[in-house]
C-alpha cells in the first residue's frame, strides 16, 4: 500500500469505526455511509478523495477492513466499531483454537481476568498465529494467546466471523486462554 494510502486508510477507519460526527456524518444502524456523503464530508474536513483513492484502498488494504456495497452506493468498516452498530452477523461455529495477539506488558492483567472488549463492541480473535502476533505487535513485543474456542462454545459463548476472516466474542475467560508456544 502506497504511503498516502496508509494515512488514508487510517483516516476512514478513524471515520467509519470511531468517530463520523468528526466530519458530520452518521452512520446508518449497520453501520453504512454513501461513499458520496462520506468523499464530501472528508473533503470539506480537509482529507480529500477521489472515488478511485477509496476503491484502490479497499481492494489493497492488508486487512481488508472495508466493505462496498456497490449496488447501494455505500461502504462500512467490517468491525472494530467503538460507536453503535449491529453488523447482523449470524453465529458461527467457531474452529477448536483461535489466537489473540496482546502486547507483552498486558500478559499478567489479561490472564487474570480475560479477553474484554473494553470500548469495542467485540473481542476480535484471529484464525492463525502469524495474524494474532502482527495484532499484537502494534502497540510493542507481542505475545499470542491461544483460546479454547470449541470450550467457549460448549460453554455457551457466540462467535461470529466477519468477511475478512476475523473472529468476534464478546468475552474470552481466563481459563479459556493460554500462551501460545
Amino acid at each position: 500500500m502506497r504511503p498516502d494510502d496508509v494515512r488514508a486508510s487510517k483516516r476512514l477507519s478513524y471515520v467509519l469505526r470511531h468517530r463520523p460526527d468528526s466530519v458530520g456524518l452518521t452512520l446508518d444502524a449497520s453501520g453504512w455511509v454513501g461513499v458520496d456523503d462520506l468523499l464530501a464530508a472528508l473533503a470539506d474536513a480537509g482529507t480529500p478523495l477521489a472515488r478511485e483513492d477509496v476503491e484502490r484502498i479497499v481492494a489493497t488494504n492488508d486487512k481488508q477492513r472495508f466493505e462496498v456495497d456497490r449496488a447501494a452506493g455505500r461502504i462500512r468498516a467490517r468491525q472494530g466499531h467503538s460507536v453503535p452498530v449491529d453488523l447482523a452477523l449470524d453465529p458461527a461455529e467457531p474452529p477448536a483454537v483461535l489466537y489473540h495477539g496482546t502486547p507483552a506488558r498486558n500478559l499478567t492483567s489479561v490472564l487474570a481476568t480475560g479477553l474484554d472488549r473494553r470500548g469495542r463492541h467485540h473481542v476480535h480473535l484471529s484464525g492463525d498465529v502469524d495474524t494474532a502476533r502482527r495484532v499484537g505487535r502494534r502497540r510493542g513485543e507481542a505475545v499470542v494467546l491461544e483460546v479454547d474456542a470449541a470450550a467457549m462454545a460448549r460453554d455457551g459463548a457466540t462467535f461470529w466471523r466477519t468477511g475478512n476472516g476475523v473472529w468476534l466474542t464478546d468475552h474470552v475467560p481466563p481459563e479459556h486462554l493460554s500462551v501460545h508456544g
